[in-house]
């Protein structure tokens, strides 16, 4: 039997309560932005709409996240800011079981919710009760890291970590926590990215060297996901140091002279000497007789110990003193460095560095590097411990590409911080014995790394844990242009030119992004809306700095530029849409114009975005034809078909599903007609077909039964307007405000510098005018007799003629 038509029944319930719950509750809102699962990522709300109150919490996530019977959102921690913004974060579960890496944040200011953002996961019918014992599930996770020795098998190392928590009963031997996560290794298969109830692990690896999560499958013992702690760095070609020099650090006294320890930063700062071991236990205080140390610099390098130690101090001053950030977990927590690890007692050199979830570890290097102590590297390493502490960035594909990059983002800042004549957009180019860096934040193609979203360099691959240290390159060189500025055009061909903002400012907005914004699953896209996002409630809604941001962000090819610009389609990042199986039915046939294709299953999506596309006149009717495959029986299916008529990447605007079809169980061809609106914007968009047996299934989906096809469509004869930010060729482009929108009954028109309202004219989707619509003077619009949808706003002053979108519920 293919499949329970009882309980989908239930579900198109469930999905219709929800709807109706929305509706009552849109007027709060004044923008969302979807993730790629089609779930909110931000929700801002309006500041003339009724208010949630941090008391409201539980109202918010059920009306604002549709939350079922199932879900619950636990508060985790508040925070408030230097803005005044308190943030109060809370962890999702379901049934009572955690969702790794899912968690939502209410922003508030003076008690009243702003907005809130953050990822949340849609779980429905999943099996929580685990097949599998904590202990089975473990041995599958020790066989897949494949250690010789761990770090629970070392009697010093357990008494070193009881005596560092101050408790008797500390180990490093892992124990299971059943939680809910998303598998990342399945690659190819139709359950990459499904939720997976699983058994988490922390194991320490001692002989070779490593610590990660491990999530091992509660049901079948498949390890789903390795989220690593330790984030090694010259292993993948990513850190490299020298010695930065002698600098002044402070010192502690002891028996002796003096040692690399300090009380005045937070609860400490601490460096030590692992003697070419891999013990930490082990490890000794350096020391010197009369607190002047220039006798360092010697065969045996300890002057790295220096650079170390210096190089803490720096890092957590300027944490402390630009982002007012006690220690990178915001509670002065003890920065301890170990210089001298060799994962190899008594090894040719141990090439790395890196965080292991508690303390700093520095190799000597050997044939690549230097010792591996410089002050980029400290603040870099420094810089995943901030990571852990806020957004926790998981280390796989492009949320541990963000999690490399923002760790670059503090190596830049802080070593301008202390030492502006330094090469600030190069990381490791004092040590690097082969290459002149390991990265360039200003050139990443110099180093083989992206400056471009899925341009030259990007990897594609499963390798270094979805290529973390590779991908970073688009992050680092959105922060330069940010930083700097500049002109040019991309790897998609999009031409952009940024304002710079200066590497202080910039480094508030990427601070306030990771700290405030980001969640564990967050990718590119979500960097994006987070740190526009930022830069509003840094320097407001229209500042020079937003403008910069989102412009930066279109340079290296995600998003498009400030007001809509004109960046292809091949420039903007669309939502994912795939089933889980085409084993009983797939899309085989498609025609739009002069696009034809006949197919057979494509594995649940097929871009056909490269094909020839056809050109549909704007205000045009336009017919298009379909047809399901089926093996074995045929089913009911559901056709949806979508074209991102304004080009923002989203398939969510009013009229931009023109085609909604239930089919009738056969394989014959079907065709439905639509009319391309007068006011869509000319180029090339996406067109997306979705065929699934669920009625309920949008554009952005994971769904069961069916197939997602994408193509490109030219429209023509359209415009160039492109949202608020106005329209080009005899409009101005200047802003005016229309509130609320979307709106029930009335619309407010207030123009620039206030100006006289003087004609109204009001288009539908079609491009016709409409008569329903009447200006009341004085800039009151009543639109309570249009139909629901979107309309193009034609206002006058008499001399000027401004145009903006909006939205009738």
């Amino acid at each position: 039997m293919k499949r329970n038509y009882s309980t989908v029944a239930l579900l198109l319930v469930g999905s219709l309560v929800g709807t109706a719950a929305q509706a009552q509750d849109v007027a709060r809102v004044q923008q969302k932005v979807l993730a790629e699962n089609g779930t909110p990522e931000l929700i801002a709300f309006r500041a003339d709409a009724p208010a949630y109150t941090l008391n409201d919490a539980r109202k918010a996530f059920a009306e604002q996240l549709q939350l079922s019977n199932n879900d619950q959102m636990l508060q985790a921690k508040t925070e408030v800011d230097q803005l005044g913004f308190a943030h109060e974060r809370y962890q999702q579960y379901y049934k009572g079981i955690r969702v790794e890496h899912a968690s939502y944040v209410l922003h508030a200011r003076q008690g009243v919710v702003q907005s809130m953002s953050g990822s949340f996961e849609r779980i429905e019918r999943l099996n929580v009760t685990a097949s599998l014992t904590a202990q089975t599930a473990l041995q599958s996770a020790l066989r897949f890291v494949g250690a010789r020795k761990y770090m629970w098998q070392d009697a010093a190392e357990e008494a070193g970590l009881r005596e560092q928590e101050n408790n008797p009963a500390a180990t490093y031997k892992p124990s299971g926590e059943l939680v809910i996560v998303q598998n990342r290794r399945a690659v190819g298969t139709g359950r990459m990215g499904q939720p997976t109830v699983a058994w988490k692990f922390d194991i320490y690896a001692q002989l070779p060297i490593s610590r990660a999560y491990i999530y091992v499958d509660a049901h079948t013992g498949e390890v789903v996901l390795q989220d690593n702690i330790i984030k090694h760095v010259a292993a993948t070609g990513t850190f490299a140091t020298r010695y930065a020099g002698t600098q002044s650090s402070a010192t502690e006294t002891a028996i002796g002279g003096y040692r690399l320890r300090e009380l005045t930063r937070g609860s400490g700062i601490e460096t030590y000497n692992c003697r070419k071991s891999n013990s930490y236990t082990a490890a000794v205080d350096f020391i010197d007789a009369d607190n002047s140390w220039t006798e360092y610099n010697n065969a045996n390098f300890d002057n790295a110990a220096l650079d170390a130690h210096w190089g803490a101090q720096s890092t957590y001053d300027y944490f402390k003193n630009v982002h007012a950030r006690n220690s990178y977990n915001n509670a002065g927590a003890k920065i301890k460095s170990y210089v001298h690890f060799d994962d190899v007692p008594g090894g040719a050199g141990y090439e790395n560095a890196y965080w292991n979830g508690s303390v700093m570890t520095y190799g000597d290097g050997a044939t690549r590097f230097e010792p591996l102590t410089s002050l980029d590297v400290a603040a870099h390493e420094i810089g995943h411990a901030v990571c852990s502490s806020t957004a926790n960035l998981t280390y796989s594909y492009e949320s541990g590409a963000l999690n490399e990059g923002f760790s670059d983002i503090w190596g830049a800042c802080v070593e301008y911080y202390k030492d502006p004549a330094k090469q600030t957009w190069l990381i490791g180019e004092d040590i690097d014995k082969v290459r002149p860096s390991l990265r360039s934040m200003s050139n990443p193609n110099a180093e083989s790394q992206p400056d471009t979203y899925q341009g030259t360099y990007w990897y594609a691959g499963s390798g270094d844990n979805g290529g973390v240290h590779t991908n970073s390159g688009v992050l680092n060189h959105w922060f330069y242009r940010l930083s700097v500025g500049g002109s040019g055009t991309n790897d998609k061909g999009t031409a952009f030119t940024v304002a710079a903002i200066g590497i202080d400012a910039a480094a508030k907005i990427a601070y306030r992004t990771e700290s405030v914004y980001l969640t564990a699953s967050s990718n590119y896209a979500a960097a994006r809306t987070y740190s526009i996002q930022s830069a509003k409630d840094l320097y407001g809604a229209g500042s020079a700095q937003e403008i910069a941001v989102t412009n930066a962000w279109s340079a290296v090819g995600v998003g498009a530029a400030y007001g809509g610009g004109t960046p292809p389609p091949t420039g903007i990042t669309y939502c994912a849409s795939k089933s889980n199986t085409v084993a009983y039915e797939f899309i085989d046939y498609v025609k739009l114009g002069t696009l034809t294709r006949t197919s057979g299953a494509d594995a649940g999506y097929y871009n056909g975005t490269a094909l020839a596309a056809p050109s549909l006149g704007a205000g045009t009717l336009q017919t298009i034809s379909y047809s399901a495959g089926f093996v074995g029986s045929a089913y009911t299916e559901y056709f949806k078909v979508y074209i991102d008529y304004n080009q923002n990447g989203l398939f969510t605007d009013a009229g931009e599903l023109v085609v909604s079809a239930a089919g009738s169980g056969s394989s014959a061809i079907r065709s439905s007609s639509f009319t391309v609106p007068a006011a869509a914007k000319n180029g090339t968009t996406r067109l997306r077909m979705v065929m699934s047996d669920a009625s309920g299934t949008t554009s952005c989906n994971a769904y069961s039964y069916g197939e997602t096809e994408d193509y490109s469509v030219t429209i023509t004869g359209g415009t160039t307007f492109d949202g608020p930010a106005g329209i080009a060729g005899g409009v101005s482009a200047a802003r005016f405000d229309v509130y609320p929108n979307p709106a029930t009954d009335h619309l407010t028109i207030v123009l620039p510098n206030n100006a006289p309202v003087v004609s109204v004219q009001v288009l539908d989707a079609r491009g016709a005018s409409s008569t329903a619509a009447r200006h009341e003077g004085n800039g009151q619009l009543d639109i309570s007799a249009l139909a629901q949808g979107m309309y193009t706003l034609t206002v006058s002053d008499g001399q000027t003629t401004y145009r903006q979108r909006f939205v009738k519920h």
